[in-house]
């Protein structure tokens, strides 16, 4: 008689994956059950009550650091309202523990048989590299380009990239080599299609960084002065650069990694080309999340 040997799942320590006593998640302080299949990520824990304020009801909150949580429901559908801060590496912990809660079984540490997909919409604020962009405009990360790195440290990196948009990047801005290599990532076309009659289409860059690696010259000279024009100018099957913001690259990226679908959307607040910014974006904001609070309801 064939005998057939049966591989136990892999067991995630502690020291992986760590579980608050309350049985939360490390960072974020969430629990399994406190998060909606359709979560809407923004980078101020203030635009979580901006949010907030428009559910019907209020299920849970969740606080830690930087990390706000609201879940409730907006015209029946539940959804949940994320701070994640600024930068990649918050949104590396924001996307990994909400897929742990989505997938991971907290009682034995294991990976779920039956996979969970969540819907993930980051709403920002965003600096436009295009003239004809302008503030309060609404652009959607069709293509999310990441100036970060962190997707290469991630087994099947070049899986869910556009090689061919990277490299014609590469050539056309002359990448230095001592900076991480960008990285091209396709938001989910359900969102895409969900969202493009009431958006601009873009590529955005996410940057690990406000000033220099935006461009900007404060005080410490940028490496490549230049960089910014390179972006301006770069076109690849009639497709433009369109902003800058701090976060979509690894939205997308892990997303598609995890089998999440996922989308970036920002409010511009900033004209780089014609150097001028607006700090009163509030109500620019609060048209964005009712546009897309309106759009996820119908999911």
């Amino acid at each position: 008689m064939e005998k057939f040997c049966s591989i136990p799942p892999r067991v995630i320590p502690p020291s992986e994956l760590i579980i608050n006593t309350d049985g939360s998640v490390f960072h974020l302080h969430l629990r399994p059950e406190q998060i909606a299949d359709t979560i809407i990520l923004v980078g101020d824990p203030a635009r979580v009550d901006m949010i907030a304020k428009y559910f019907d009801t209020i299920e849970c909150r969740a606080a830690n650091r930087e990390f706000n949580s609201v879940t409730g429901e907006y015209k029946g559908k539940r959804m949940t309202a994320l701070s994640t801060g600024i930068g990649i590496g918050n949104i590396d912990i924001s996307m990994t523990e909400l897929d742990a809660l989505a997938n991971i079984d907290f009682a034995t540490r294991t990976v779920k048989e039956q996979l969970r997909q969540l819907t993930i919409l980051r709403l920002g604020t965003s600096g436009a590299l295009q003239s004809d962009i302008e503030v309060g405009d609404v652009v959607f990360a069709r293509t999310s380009l990441g100036f970060d790195g962190l997707l290469s440290y991630y087994a099947g990196r070049n899986e869910v990239c556009d090689l061919a948009l990277e490299q014609a990047f590469v050539n056309h801005t002359e990448w230095d080599s001592l900076m991480p290599r960008p990285y091209f990532v396709d938001a989910d076309q359900e969102l895409w299609e969900l969202f493009k009659d009431s958006t601009t289409e873009g590529i955005t860059i996410a940057s690990p960084g406000f000033y220099a690696p935006q461009g900007r010259w404060v005080r410490l000279k940028p490496a490549d002065e230049q960089m910014n024009a390179k972006i301006e100018s770069f076109s690849f099957n009639s497709r433009r650069i369109t902003n800058y913001e701090m976060e979509g690259s690894a939205i997308a990226g892990l997303a598609a990694l995890m089998g999440h679908r996922a989308a970036t959307m920002c409010t511009i607040i900033a004209q780089r080309i014609a150097q001028n910014a607006n700090t009163d974006y509030k109500p620019f904001v609060e048209r964005m999340i009712v546009m897309a609070l309106d759009k996820l309801a119908t999911l």
